[in-house]
């Protein structure tokens, strides 16, 4: 495989990464290559990642380069910040007004955002994730 660099961005909301890139496919990768994988918070999707930090964020396997730091908005929080507030604010605005159980009755992507609710796990990949029982929240 002749690649320079693959970016895994791999997100299944609440739930663990499925690893799509095994050993064996790294071992078919151009030498110097690197692999960032975002999605190291859930998991990784290469079967080669694990969590680093900012101070050590790089690590090679197979002389592949991988950088995957966890948290890696934390390397600017101002603007990952700033993001997030600007991404999240309109549902925050639909909560204040509506409250959670009008929400989450009238609302599909307020529904899909919801993962506990009066202590039970609603939402199916992270109850799977974590071995634990799924409920389907009843409004």
């Amino acid at each position: 495989m002749v690649t320079d660099i693959i970016i895994g961005a791999v997100l299944v909301p609440g739930g663990k990464t499925p690893v799509l890139i095994t050993s064996e496919m790294l071992r078919t990768m151009k030498r110097g290559a690197v692999i960032v994988d975002v999605s190291v918070d859930q998991g990784g999707c290469a079967a080669t990642s694990r969590p680093t930090t900012h101070d050590d964020p790089v690590y090679e396997v197979e002389g592949i380069i991988h950088y995957t730091v966890a948290n890696m908005p934390g390397a600017y929080p101002r603007t990952s910040t700033l993001a997030l507030t600007n991404s999240t604010f309109p549902y925050i605005k639909i909560l204040a007004h509506k409250g959670i159980e009008e929400s989450i009755r009238e609302d599909r992507v307020m529904r899909s955002a919801l993962n506990t609710y009066n202590g039970e796990v609603t939402n199916r990949p992270l109850a799977d994730s974590l071995g634990l029982k799924f409920s389907e929240p009843f409004f």
